[in-house]
Formats: structure tokens, sequence, C-alpha cells
């Protein structure tokens, strides 16, 4: 859809940066949410500097976290990010298609509300766990992330709102959170190591700088791709009419990957950019790996090496949107009592709004999934016993899964039925056809599912309790 005049400088928030949006010539909507990121990793160091735990109270840390991010979500997005409500998120949506139509604003107020969403039913269900459930009908992690009492209004403000989160994220757990703003955060994995061993005399004080300062190279070198690759290679081009009558098949499979490769730096430049502001401000410590090195990645959004070298489906997915993936867990996979697999795939689509696009996506990635487990269930045991069968597995696998990824995931950057169906069309439908013979070929073996299991033992506790 062609663009009105005008619409690259078109924007819910502030035409503070308008001139400079004109000079660039990159959307205002873009160039307020990179200055608001920028302007929060400033704001990030000055708060673990001056605001650390050992400076300010955490009700100080709270209210400043809250009011810097209220200002940044106003300055990017405008009024419009708060109206904040459940209900209210759809009808943002719509009227991202019907308001601000196809693809004008590629930051808007859905973002942060978005974001909200998930940590208002993060928290919700969290709190169920530590108030409204036993101990022994949770899962471990359940367990573990439990909320016993209710916040204080200003401490759920600050968990929903604050600068570090509001403009891209990423969701993190509420105990998480408060943790950081009483500066229990690092101590608490620090104490999970035994430091004498190591000759430590005391707990070290571990330092996000050298994570922040390598998270901002990928982040430049990400952003640098996207100036350059992506509007190089668009997305649109492998349903071009001359395109698709000049190409033969291998070669429009071959161009889908890269067209695809050319559409990840926006998301690596946005997701790892967050995660920097958040380490900068001290949060996002997860312990000490096995050399021994500190890991500043309890809020990271994905991994860049797991996701370009996935050999599956699954792993593939478990590294892309990381946090996103890790909520839609919590809150629908594992408190689903039937389906646990297709009812995630559904909230995602939901969460992320009513372009048709997101549902080809998702309901296609529904049916690679599961043929996809029923492939390696049944098949990968015998490619084990060797090594050189290993690496022709690997090999195969990877470039199986590097493609289906591609062809899933194509709807969901071209929004649109039209464009979707034209694609699949010239595809020939292959991955749908060949996911559909597969489940119908090879036997598939039911998932054990955690929270069933646990409310199972719970039943059984209980039994056995009453024959006492």
């Amino acid at each position: 859809m062609a663009e009105p005049p005008g619409a690259p400088h078109r924007t819910t928030g502030s035409t503070l940066l308008h001139p400079l949006s004109g000079l660039l010539g990159i959307p205002l909507d873009q160039i307020n949410f990179v200055a608001c990121q920028l302007f929060a990793l400033l704001a990030a160091f000055w708060f673990r500097i001056y605001l650390g735990p050992s400076h300010a109270s955490s009700a100080v840390r709270h209210a400043f976290a809250t009011l810097f991010g209220i200002y940044f979500a106003v300055f990017c997005f405008g009024w419009y990010s708060f109206v904040v409500a459940m209900g209210y998120l759809t009808l943002c949506h719509i009227s991202r298609i019907y308001i601000f139509h196809y693809g004008i604003l590629t930051t808007d107020f859905s973002g942060p509300l978005m974001i909200i969403t998930q940590k208002i039913t993060t928290l919700a269900c969290q709190l169920h766990d530590g108030i409204g459930r036993q101990a022994e009908e949770l899962t471990a992690e359940q367990n573990r992330l439990a909320v016993k009492s209710r916040p204080s209004l200003l401490e759920y403000l600050s968990y929903l709102l604050n600068f570090m989160s509001i403009i891209a994220g990423p969701c993190s757990n509420y105990k998480d959170y408060i943790a950081f703003i009483e500066g229990r955060h690092v101590h608490m994995k620090l104490l999970e190591v035994n430091w004498k061993q190591k000759g430590y005399d005391r707990l070290p004080d571990p330092s996000p700088t050298g994570a922040v300062m390598y998270k901002l190279c990928i982040t430049l070198v990400s952003l640098i791709l996207f100036l350059t690759l992506t509007k190089s290679f668009p997305m649109a081009y492998i349903i071009d009419n001359e395109f698709l009558d000049k190409t033969p098949f291998l070669s429009r499979l071959g161009y889908l990957y890269v067209v695809t490769q050319a559409a990840k730096p926006k998301y690596y430049f946005a997701w790892t950019l967050a995660d920097a502001v958040n380490n900068a401000a001290g949060y996002g410590f997860s312990g000490v790996d096995e050399r021994g090195s500190f890991r500043w990645d309890l809020l990271s959004n994905l991994n860049i090496w797991n996701i370009e070298t996935a050999t599956s489906f699954k792993m593939y997915i478990e590294n892309w949107n990381i946090q996103t993936a890790a909520w839609l867990k919590r809150v629908c996979y594992d408190r689903a009592p039937w389906y646990p697999t297709a009812l995630t795939f559904i909230l995602s689509a939901l969460w992320h709004g009513i372009y048709p696009g997101y549902y080809f996506t998702f309901l296609t990635g529904i049916l690679i999934t599961l043929a996809a487990r029923a492939i390696r269930n049944n098949c990968r045991c015998y490619f084990l016993s060797s090594v050189p069968l290993k690496i022709a597995y690997d090999a195969v696998t990877w470039v199986v899964t590097q493609l289906a990824v591609c062809y899933t995931v194509a709807p969901f950057v071209m929004l649109a039925v039209e464009p979707t169906i034209k694609f699949y069309k010239s595809m020939y439908f292959h991955m749908h056809i060949l996911s559909i013979l597969v489940l119908l070929v090879l036997p598939i073996r039911p998932q054990s599912h955690p929270t069933r299991k646990a409310q199972n033992q719970a039943v059984l506790n209980s039994v056995k309790s009453k024959d006492k």
C-alpha cells in the first residue's frame, strides 16, 4: 500500500525531532523510539550510579523509574499509551489498520500496551500461585516465582511503567524486578555460588559495563545492517509477478531465506538495545557460567548464535523473543488443561494483533511444530550412532529448519491476506502438505504436561494424607 504524503513523519508522540527526521529521511516514530532508548540508556547508567540501593530508598527508585517511564512513553507514543486495559489492546490493534493504515506507523502506542499486558497477566498468575493455590499444586518454577503478598500501588506502577522497559520491554518476573529495586537482585544470584572455594574472601561486585558495551556493539552492527541490507532485500519482492515468472522454485526458496535474514536486524537492534538499557541500570544479572564469568542475560530476548544455527523448529523458537516465549509458557502453556501447543500459538497471535498475516504465521507454526516434534521423536535416535551420521543429520535439519521458519514467518511480515495467499501458492503450500503427511504417517508421542503432573501429585498426596 502506498503511503500518503508526509507519512514518514507521522507519529502519535512528540514532534520535537521532526527536523532530524526530515534530515535523515527516517520516519519520525522510529526517530522517537531510538532517541528514547538512547536517553534511557544514559538514564540507566545514572540510575545505577546515583540512585543505587545504597544511595536511595526503594520508594525513591520506584518513583524515579515510574515517572521517567511515563515521560518516555508520552514522548514516544503520546497519551494513547495510557488508556490501559486488557480489552483496549485489541481496539488499539484495530486502530492500527483502520485509523493509521497498514504499516504506516512502524512503532506506535500498541507496543507499550503489549508489554504492559504481559506484565499484568504475569503478575496476576504469580499472585494466584502465591495466594490462591497450594504449594503442592505448583511446578518448581511456579513455586519459585509465586508472589505471596499484594504489591503496593507504587510497586505496581513501577513494575508496569519503569523507564527501562516501557518502550521495548522486555517483560520480567515481578519478584526479580522488586529484588532489583531493593538491591537484592545481584546478591541473590551470587549466593548460589561457593565463592570461598574459588578463593574469594567476600562476594564479588559484578559490573554490567562489559555486557552493556558488547550489546551496544551488536546494536550498532544491527542498525547498519538494517539501514543497508533490509532496504535492499524487501520481503514484497518474493511475490512480484516478474520475479515469480522468471525464477525457478529452488531459487525462490534461496531468495526467501535471504529476505528473511534481511528482515531480522531491526529485531536484533531493538531487543539488544532494550537489554543493554536494563543492564546499564544494574538489572539482568543471571549468575555465573561454567567458566566463572558473570552473566547478564536474565532479560535477554534473543540468542543470535542459537537462532542462526538452530537445527530444530523448537530450538529456533526458544531463542527468538525469549521473554515473550517465557510469558506464553507461564501464563498459557503450563496452565492450559488441553491442547497447550495450539492454545499457546493462538494466544501469541491474539497478543500480536489482528493483522491476518499473524494468524497465518501462528497457525502454520502449530502444524510445523507438531510435525517437527514427530520427526525428531521418531527419527533422531537413528542418527546418533556415529559422528558422520550426526553431522549429516544436523546439516539437513539446519537447512530444513531455516527454510521452515522462513516459510512460516513470511506472512508475519506481509500482514495482509492477499500477499500471503499469493506467497503460499508460489511455494505450492509445500510445508503445509509435508507437515500433514508427517503427522499422518509418524506416530505422535504424548507430551508430559507440568501443571497436570503437579495437580495429579497434589491429589495423590491428599489421598495419602487422608489414608494415614
